[in-house]
């Protein structure tokens, strides 16, 4: 009998993850479709990942809402975007995770949004997606790079990749 229910339940997981890269796959622009489906094979838990330029032409086309997820003070003093709405993933100088993120996201945002998450180099906006896709938000993606890009030989940020770098358009208060 046990076995039966183990069965049962990998079957039901199968079909829920076939649901959900269904729900994914629906009315999404290419560039995200192709995202999503690299995301698939790749095992993401989140719909996937785009680059910076790809990001840009999504916000500026009405087809993603971009959210910086960022401290307040990294928006304020590296820069940001201009005109994306700001969801902090952690906050304060210990970077302690924003127990609010969620509720934050649910209240500007509805489940089936298609969502670009952005941070400084794509690792915190990652894990917003993977927190934002199991509270049951469908087309979640990260901007890979983030805003600042990977570290370069001399382990600082900004000349080898990230939004800045590819020329994007960014505004500092």
């Amino acid at each position: 009998m046990t076995v039966i229910q183990l069965n049962a339940a990998a079957d039901n997981s199968a079909v829920s993850a076939q649901n959900t890269s269904q729900t994914v796959a629906q009315e999404l622009p290419g560039t995200l479709l192709a995202a999503a489906q690299e995301a698939q094979t790749a095992g993401l838990s989140y719909a996937g990942g785009v680059l910076p330029e790809e990001a840009w032409k999504l916000f500026v086309g009405g087809q993603a809402h971009l959210i910086d997820v960022r401290t307040s003070e990294e928006r304020k003093f590296v820069g940001h975007v201009p005109n994306t709405l700001h969801i902090a993933w952690q906050t304060g100088p210990a970077l302690i995770k924003n127990p609010r993120f969620l509720r934050e996201l649910e209240n500007k945002l509805p489940k089936d949004a298609v969502i670009l998450f952005l941070c400084r180099s794509g690792k915190r906006s990652a894990a917003a997606a993977t927190a934002a896709t199991n509270a049951g938000f469908t087309r979640v993606f990260n901007v890979r790079e983030g805003f600042e890009g990977d570290l370069d030989e001399r382990q600082q940020r900004g000349a080898v990749s990230g939004w800045r770098q590819r020329g994007l358009p960014w505004v500092q208060d």
